[in-house]
C-alpha cells in the first residue's frame, strides 16, 4: 500500500468529508483522484467509520491509515484492550498476532518494550506508521511468522500474547483452539522457551471446558463483556501453575466495571425459593461462566429453579446483572393470562420456558416496550408462571 498517497492532504480531507456519505452511492461516482485506487480510498472511509466508536483514539487522530475493514471488525476495542493490558506488566512482551495493534498500544503502557509481529506486510506497514503518529515509541514492528521471529530473537519475555485466527489455511471458520492459527495447543511448550507467562485471547463462543482440555497451566480465565455482551475470553497461562484456574466474569461499561471471581474447582451450593420481592438476571459474562450454583452462594440469593438461572431475595442487593422488583406473580393459566397479559405492552423474556419470546408475543398479542418486564419461567415446584416486574 502506498501510504504517501493516502496521507496527502486532499485525500485525507476527502475521507473526512465523506464519513457520513452513502457509501454505495459514493462508490458509483467517478474517482476524483485518478492517481489512487478508488477501492482503497472507499475502504479508508468504511474502516474509519467503523473505528468511530470502537477506536476513538485512532478515529480522532490525524493521518491514521486504516487496513481492510475485516481487520477493524476483528480487532479488540479500546475498552477491552485497556482491560487486557491491566492483567500483565513487566519489561518486555511480544504479540505474536499483532493485527491492527490496538492491544499493543495499551500493552506499551504496561511494558518497557513491546514487539508487534504481523504476517501481512501491508498491515505491518500501516501499524508501524500509526504507532509513529500515536507516539508509541516503545513498540517495534516485525513483519513475518512470529514463531520464526521468536527463534531469531532468542530472548526471554515477561509475557507472550496471542490472538489466534479463527480461520484455518483454507479460510474456513473453526472453533477448536487446535484448529486456529497459530496452533497454540501444539506451540505451548515452544512458547515456554521464551516466557513463563502466556496470555491468549479467544472468541466468546469457545466452551470453557473445551479450552481447559486443550490448554495446560491455565491460572485465570477472564470472560470479558462490554455493555453486557461477551466480546472475548482471555486465558492467562503461567508455566508452573498446576491448580484449578480462577474464573473472572467482567462487565465493562462507560462509568464502571463489574468483576465477579469464581473458583473453577470449588463445589458451590445453590439454595432455592419461590419468587420473593426482588428478581435478578445475571449479566452475560456470569452466564457464560456456567457457575450458576456459585452465583446463589456468593450473593446469598436463591434460585427459582435448577434450570431457570433467575434469582430472588427479600432484601435488595447490588447484583452484577439486571435487577427487578416483582410486582405481580401470574400463574400460566388461561384466565390469568387473559387478565394480565393478553394484548398488553411489555418486555418479554423467557428462562427455562417451553415457548420462545417471539411466539409468546404473537400468541398473546403483546406489544414490545413499555415499563413492564415479563419473565416467563418455571419455579422450584416445576410450575409455569409469569413474573411482572419493574426494572430497578
Amino acid at each position: 500500500m502506498n501510504l504517501k498517497s493516502i496521507l496527502q492532504t486532499e485525500i485525507q480531507n476527502f475521507i473526512n468529508q465523506n464519513l457520513d456519505s452513502d457509501i454505495s452511492k459514493l462508490a458509483l461516482k467517478k474517482n476524483p483522484f485518478p492517481h489512487i485506487n478508488y477501492t482503497i480510498l472507499i475502504n479508508q472511509i468504511i474502516a474509519k467509520k467503523k473505528a468511530k466508536d470502537k477506536l476513538p483514539t485512532w478515529f480522532s487522530s490525524e493521518n491514521i491509515v486504516y487496513p481492510e475493514k475485516i481487520s477493524i471488525e476483528q480487532t479488540s476495542s479500546e475498552t477491552t484492550a485497556k482491560y487486557k493490558a491491566s492483567l500483565v506488566s513487566g519489561d518486555k512482551m511480544i504479540d505474536c498476532t499483532g493485527g491492527f495493534g490496538i492491544d499493543d498500544y495499551y500493552f506499551s503502557k504496561q511494558f518497557q518494550s513491546v514487539i508487534h509481529c504481523e504476517l501481512n506486510a501491508d498491515l505491518s506497514q500501516i501499524v508501524k506508521h500509526n504507532f509513529e503518529v500515536l507516539q508509541a515509541t516503545n513498540i517495534e514492528c516485525y513483519q513475518g511468522d512470529s514463531t520464526e521471529i521468536l527463534k531469531q530473537l532468542n530472548k526471554k519475555f515477561d509475557c507472550i500474547y496471542i490472538d489466534p485466527s479463527r480461520r484455518n489455511h483454507a479460510k474456513v471458520k473453526v472453533f477448536m483452539l487446535a484448529d486456529c492459527l497459530p496452533n497454540v495447543v501444539d506451540l505451548q511448550d515452544f512458547y515456554y522457551q521464551f516466557t513463563d507467562t502466556i496470555l491468549i485471547k479467544t472468541a466468546p463462543i469457545l466452551d470453557l471446558h473445551a479450552g481447559l482440555l486443550e490448554l495446560k497451566n491455565v491460572s485465570e480465565i477472564h470472560i470479558v463483556a462490554v455493555d453486557n455482551e461477551v466480546k472475548e475470553l482471555l486465558w492467562k497461562i503461567d508455566k508452573n501453575f498446576n491448580k484449578s484456574p480462577e474464573i473472572i466474569a467482567v462487565n465493562l461499561e462507560k462509568e464502571k466495571q463489574t468483576i465477579t471471581k469464581v473458583e473453577s474447582s470449588k463445589a458451590y451450593f445453590a439454595s432455592y425459593s419461590l419468587p420473593k420481592k426482588y428478581l435478578y438476571e445475571p449479566n452475560a459474562s456470569l452466564m457464560k461462566s456456567g457457575r450458576f450454583e456459585a452465583i446463589s452462594e456468593l450473593f446469598a440469593i436463591e434460585k427459582l429453579h435448577q434450570h431457570s438461572h433467575l434469582y430472588t431475595s427479600d432484601e435488595f442487593i447490588d447484583f452484577p446483572g439486571r435487577k427487578f422488583q416483582i410486582d405481580t406473580i401470574v400463574p400460566f393459566q388461561k384466565k390469568e393470562i387473559s387478565q394480565h397479559i393478553q394484548g398488553k405492552k411489555m418486555n418479554v423474556s423467557t428462562r427455562n420456558f417451553p415457548i420462545k419470546p417471539e411466539e409468546i408475543k404473537k400468541k398473546f398479542k403483546i406489544t414490545d416496550g413499555g415499563t413492564v418486564y415479563a419473565f416467563f419461567t418455571t419455579n422450584m415446584k416445576n410450575e409455569k408462571l409469569i413474573l411482572l416486574c419493574t426494572k430497578l
